[in-house]
């Protein structure tokens, strides 16, 4: 009987929704058990690294990887799976694009370590200590990896053969990417392992959104009673379905929630948010400076709003001063 194709997960930069997201495949968990023997899934198995490092080259058929790049640790474990896996999934919205971990792109490492480690009010250090990369101390050195001065997208690091949106991926999506994959029926490399339509066209409130908008404010979820029933542009909530890939059958929408974005772009999308900027705040009714930043004060974090997933993949994608 032939050896059934070696299996790897990692996790980087990340929430650990990714590994849930595996998890919730249920009963049909079994079925990739059974089809593949997994090498490496540190969040559920006890594997050591020297164990993949002593690993052949490509050995491994596959190697999911989830989460940013953020630290010299992280790098150096990917770069390793990557000379080890035949293929690379790009598994969820932080190895896409950056996800969560991308939104410190916005300010320096100093300012980071600084606030963390000194003016965090719940921190107690005057000696303002900070964690370093190597202390020796009674002759013997304690090492830790590097904080890097910019989170990455996992293909801003190493080459990627295919990508699997969401935060997280839906167990839809991944039994299908898993199917092919042991199938051997791929789409060509660097293809995203989902429908590539916008989000609005499998939004079933789509017919309730009006050819014209013409917004008056924004609202946030919490400030008004949503509309189970009607668009959520339409309710003046920020939704970032036109700007965001399909493939999650609208789950956010489905529990009464405005798209937040987490399946990044179509591929006819350049910039996510700037998609967003460009085709709905053409809908702002007022034309007049004032009135018009009236309205937008109803977006107290734009960044946080149109990059929430996708810092690293921003035209202005990191700030320096």
């Amino acid at each position: 009987m032939p050896d059934k194709p070696k299996v790897a997960f990692y996790w980087c930069a990340s929430c650990g929704g990714c590994e849930e997201a595996v998890v919730d495949l249920a009963e049909d968990i079994l079925k990739v058990v059974e089809a593949v023997d997994i090498v490496l899934w540190p969040v559920a198995m006890d594997f050591k690294k020297a164990d993949v490092e002593a690993r052949p080259d490509k050995s491994i058929a596959v190697a999911f990887i989830n989460g940013a790049i953020r630290t010299s640790e992280q790098e150096e474990w990917v770069r390793m799976l990557r000379r080890k896996a035949g293929l690379v999934v790009s598994f969820g919205a932080c190895a896409n694009s950056g996800g969560i971990p991308a939104l410190a792109n916005q300010f320096k490492k100093e300012q980071i370590l600084k606030y963390v480690y000194e003016d965090c009010p719940g921190v107690d250090n005057p000696a303002k200590t900070r964690p370093q990369t190597e202390t020796t101390d009674e002759g013997r050195t304690v090492t830790l990896p590097e904080f890097r001065s910019m989170v990455r997208s996992l293909d801003e690091v190493i080459e990627v053969d295919y990508y699997l949106p969401g935060c997280p991926p839906t167990p839809k999506l991944i039994m299908a990417a898993v199917g092919a994959i042991l199938a051997g029926k791929l789409p060509p490399q660097g293809t995203v392992l989902s429908p590539d339509n916008a989000l609005c066209e499998e939004c079933k409130r789509k017919d309730s959104k009006p050819a014209d908008l013409a917004l008056t404010e924004f609202k946030r979820p919490h400030q008004i009673q949503i509309d189970p029933e009607k668009c959520m542009l339409a309710q003046g909530l920020v939704c970032m379905g036109p700007a965001t890939r399909s493939g999650c059958e609208a789950r956010c929408v489905e529990g009464n929630m405005p798209c937040t974005g987490c399946f990044g772009p179509s591929s006819r999308v350049k910039d996510q948010g700037a998609k967003f900027v460009s085709s709905v705040f053409s809908n702002i009714a007022p034309k007049e400076a004032p009135e018009i930043d009236k309205v937008l004060d109803g977006i107290p974090d734009p960044i946080g709003t149109f990059y929430r997933y996708g810092l690293s993949k921003c035209i202005l994608r990191r700030k320096l001063n």
